[in-house]
């Protein structure tokens, strides 16, 4: 009876990282949907760079080729916080998934290594909150220049005539 009640709790304590590990999951298929739309973007900004090259495009070359250039780089800083968050999120589901394992292990063998999952679920823990940090910048970047685009195209539109749309706050 003891030997039972020991390991449903061993197995209590190896499905535990479990949650976390999901969490990463859902982490790392958001971030990977947000890396390829800024690669989706990157190639839009490349069309609309070759159309201005052609003089393909209407008024306001100047200003949209300007928009553009200071684009580039800010789409670079987010391309490498999104790999670098992937980075953490994929080490987060590695450290936890050790955790699972080192609690097994050290029950199993009967260890007084208590401290081994406790520590790899600790930097578990840290390496998921590193990347939440990650993409937190990220989507003020991402934002950022969300609302300078906006801000161009009403431009764009009052120029052309058009009621332009009410400011940002």
């Amino acid at each position: 009876m003891d030997a039972a009640f020991s390991a449903s709790e061993v197995l209590g304590a190896m499905i535990t990282p479990a949650v976390l590990i999901s969490a990463s999951g859902t982490l790392v298929l958001s971030t990977s949907n947000r890396l390829t739309r800024v690669v989706d973007r990157v190639r839009s900004l490349a069309g609309e760079a070759e159309d201005l090259r052609k003089g393909e495009s209407s008024d306001g070359t100047e200003e949209r080729a300007a928009l553009i250039a200071e684009q580039i780089p800010l789409l670079s800083t987010r391309a490498l916080l999104l790999r670098s968050a992937l980075t953490a999120f994929y080490s987060a589901i590695g450290l936890l998934v050790a955790t699972s394992i080192a609690v097994g292990i050290v029950a199993a063998l009967r260890w007084d290594y208590g401290w081994v999952p406790v520590v790899f679920g600790l930097l578990g823990g840290c390496t998921l909150l590193y990347g939440s940090l990650l993409l937190i910048r990220e989507a003020r970047l991402a934002i950022g220049f969300t609302l300078k685009e906006m801000d161009f195209l009403r431009d764009v539109v009052a120029r052309a005539g058009k009621t332009p749309a009410k400011p940002r706050l």
